[in-house]
């Protein structure tokens, strides 16, 4: 029988194990392996860069208690796109921002899209 390690505190879990809080989180997730698999970098340079990312929220005062583990995955995905020249730095950063104004021009309940952040 396998146990299921525990969850740190604030990590989200069902009966099967640690489960994804948002959507974009199992996106994010989904991309990383995608590109893993495509050629685009390999798992251990992944892990390596994930592991570089938590370290350094760790030192700037993250707590590590499991809420913010997926944005950990988030920089770590863009900083390897970035360094493999999928793509710039500054574009993620442009779309990063634009995005972050559209969702606070969208009324609530209603779908996100890009062109609000116009």
């Amino acid at each position: 029988m396998t146990t299921i390690p525990a969850p740190l505190p604030l990590q989200p879990v069902d009966a099967e194990g640690p489960v994804f809080r948002e959507p974009w989180e199992a996106q994010v997730f989904a991309l990383a392996v995608t590109l893993s698999e495509a050629g685009l970098f390999t798992w251990e340079e992944w892990a390596a860069t994930l592991g570089a990312e938590i370290k350094a929220a760790q030192a700037a005062g993250d707590p590590d208690l499991g809420d913010t583990y997926y944005q950990h995955w988030q920089r770590a995905l863009e900083r390897l796109v970035a360094e493999k020249g999928a793509v710039d730095g500054a574009s993620i950063g442009q779309r990063s921002e634009k995005w972050r104004r559209a969702y606070l021009n969208t009324p609530h309940g209603q779908p996100i899209e890009l062109s609000a952040g116009d």
